[in-house]
C-alpha cells in the first residue's frame, strides 16, 4: 500500500487569537474600593480617596508580614494610632491638623501593602514614587500641603522607629539589643497605654478606633 505524505500544516493566520495585530491592552492600574471608588495607583486623585477605605484597608494590613504574636493581626491601622500617640507625647505643641499627619504617614498602604524594609530597599524607587504620589493625593484630600514640613517628617520619623522598637520586642520576638541596634532607643510609655497598644486588636475594633481618631483630628 503506499502511503500519502500529508501536506505541511497551514500556516498560523495573521486574525488567529493572540496574532490580530492589535496592541495589548495597558494592564490594570487601579483599585476599586468598597466605597466604590476607583484609586489610580499611577495617577490618583484626591476626589477617590475615601476615609473609610483607608481605615478599612489598614486595620485589615498586617505589620511585619503578619510574623507577630497574638491571636489577631497586628494591623497597620492599631500602628498609625501607636505612632500618632507616642509622636503627641514627643511633641505636645503641633496642632491638630499636624497629628491627622502623623495618623495618615502610612495611609498608602492601604492600597499597595506594608511591605517591610529590607523588601522596599530591594524594589528601590518605583515603589517609593508611587507611594508619594499616593502620600500626596490623600493629603490634599484632607487638606494637608502635598509635601510635608522637614520638621514634621523628623517628628514622624522618630515617633516610628519608636513605635517599630515596642512592636519587635513585645510582638515580632527581636531581642532588646537588636531592636535597639536596628530602630534605636525606645521611649516609654505608661504601662497601661503600652499593654493597650501592643495588644492587637481585631480588624473591626482598630478600624473604629482609627476613624474615631481621625475625626477628632479632622471635625
Amino acid at each position: 500500500m503506499k502511503l500519502h505524505t500529508p501536506p505541511p500544516p497551514a500556516a498560523a493566520s495573521p486574525e488567529a487569537p493572540g496574532k490580530t495585530g492589535k496592541p495589548a491592552p495597558a494592564p490594570r492600574a487601579w483599585q476599586r474600593m468598597l466605597s466604590g471608588r476607583r484609586l489610580d495607583l499611577l495617577n490618583p486623585s484626591p476626589l477617590d480617596v475615601e476615609i473609610e477605605d483607608i481605615a478599612h484597608g489598614l486595620s485589615r494590613m498586617a505589620r511585619w508580614n503578619g510574623q507577630t504574636a497574638g491571636d489577631a493581626i497586628y494591623s497597620v491601622a492599631q500602628h498609625a494610632l501607636l505612632v500618632e500617640r507616642i509622636a503627641r507625647r514627643a511633641a505636645p505643641d503641633i496642632d491638630a491638623r499636624w497629628r491627622a499627619a502623623v495618623l495618615l504617614h502610612d495611609a498608602p498602604e492601604y492600597v499597595i501593602g506594608d511591605m517591610i524594609s529590607p523588601f522596599k530597599a530591594v524594589i528601590g524607587g518605583d515603589y517609593k514614587a508611587v507611594e508619594a504620589r499616593l502620600l500626596a493625593a490623600i493629603s490634599l484630600r484632607f487638606g494637608l500641603p502635598p509635601v510635608w514640613p522637614a520638621a514634621l517628617t523628623k517628628i514622624i520619623k522618630s515617633a516610628d522607629r519608636c513605635a517599630a522598637y515596642l512592636e519587635a520586642t513585645r510582638l515580632a520576638g527581636f531581642a532588646s539589643e537588636e531592636a535597639r541596634r536596628l530602630f534605636g532607643q525606645p521611649v516609654r510609655l505608661d504601662p497601661a497605654v503600652e499593654r493597650d497598644y501592643l495588644t492587637p486588636w481585631v480588624g473591626t475594633d482598630a478600624k473604629s478606633r482609627f476613624l474615631a481618631r481621625f475625626e477628632e483630628l479632622v471635625p
